[in-house]
């Protein structure tokens, strides 16, 4: 619990020293924040609300309203019948949102400078901690260069390829693909922790902004590290039309987002911003097997007690 105190602590602090705004999003909401099955509903007041997946059209919101940045720590749940050693029902989100000045790719060096100053503080600040827990479950300190490592979609489907891999070159990895990747990337570029973008439009929310240069494709990214995807981060939408276009493509109902969608005609500056799961950070840091082992009284598929 000290490790997942300690990465909330050095991400608040890494972007509180930036200008940052802390907010604090609600959890119960109209419709589905990022569309699609997987979300809890339950009854208000007659009404039909789900238990926020994300504070995403939140923290957009921030940035129509002129804040110079925002983030949150707080929960995040998903009804995924997924039962893995990666996956939980409910976990902490810890989530950004920023003005873009020139392109998305500053959301990207923002996000690793944000992980590259909590890894150093973790090792350094925690130690102690880290040598009783490595002494239980062995692992090496994570190789996270100063430096962002980036891997477009189109050179990710030839390093796999080169591995005798077949796929799609539009379908989303696989978590054995991701594994692979992981280790080619480690032994081609010597870090642990990189960017995957340009991510496929189809595969990514309604809010994704499309890539200008290849609609199929969008200016959107998975943080992986140690050969897992512990969040996902894009270019939003803030043209109020390919909002409404990208809803209507993707079938998502318009009706509950009025407000957010709303909130965008009267001219928002380009943004972008991601999210990461605090228990997948601790996970992979601390390279254990399981993401159990990284949270306190864990929430998935067949467990919701104690």
């Amino acid at each position: 619990m000290r490790v997942q105190g300690g990465v909330c602590r050095f991400f608040r602090e890494a972007l509180v020293e930036q200008g940052f705004i802390e907010i604090h999003s609600p959890k119960l909401i109209s419709g589905e924040s990022e569309g699609g099955a997987e979300v809890f509903r339950t009854d208000y007041f007659g009404k039909q609300a789900s238990l926020a997946q994300s504070p995403q059209i939140y923290k957009q919101m921030a940035i129509s309203a002129d804040f110079p940045g925002v983030f949150e720590v707080g929960p995040v749940f998903r009804a995924e019948n997924s039962n893995t050693r990666r996956h939980l029902c409910e976990f902490t989100g810890l989530d950004l949102e920023m003005p873009i000045r020139w392109h998305y790719g500053e959301v990207i060096d923002f996000v690793h400078m944000t992980l590259f100053k909590t890894c150093k503080g973790i090792e350094v600040e925690y130690h102690d901690v880290l040598e009783v827990v490595r002494s239980m479950y062995p692992s090496e300190v994570p190789l996270v260069p100063e430096e962002p490592c980036v891997v477009h979609w189109e050179d990710m489907n030839e390093m796999l390829a080169g591995e005798g891999i077949k796929r799609e070159p539009l379908a989303d990895l696989s978590t054995e693909e991701e594994r692979i990747l992981g280790k080619l990337v480690r032994e081609r570029y010597e870090t642990d922790l990189f960017f995957l973008d340009r991510y496929p439009s189809a595969v990514r929310p309604f809010y994704t902004m499309p890539c200008k240069d290849n609609p199929l494709l969008s200016n959107s990214f998975d943080v992986i590290f140690r050969g897992q995807e512990i969040g996902s981060g894009a270019q939003r939408c803030h043209d109020p039309k390919v909002l409404q276009d990208r809803c209507v493509a993707l079938g998502v109902p318009m009706g509950p987002l009025q407000a957010y969608i709303d909130s965008f005609r009267h001219g928002v500056s380009p943004h972008g911003g991601v999210g990461l799961g605090l228990e997948r950070i601790v996970q992979m840091y601390l390279d254990l097997d399981n993401i159990r082992k990284a949270v306190f009284f864990a929430r998935d598929p067949v467990r919701l007690s104690p």
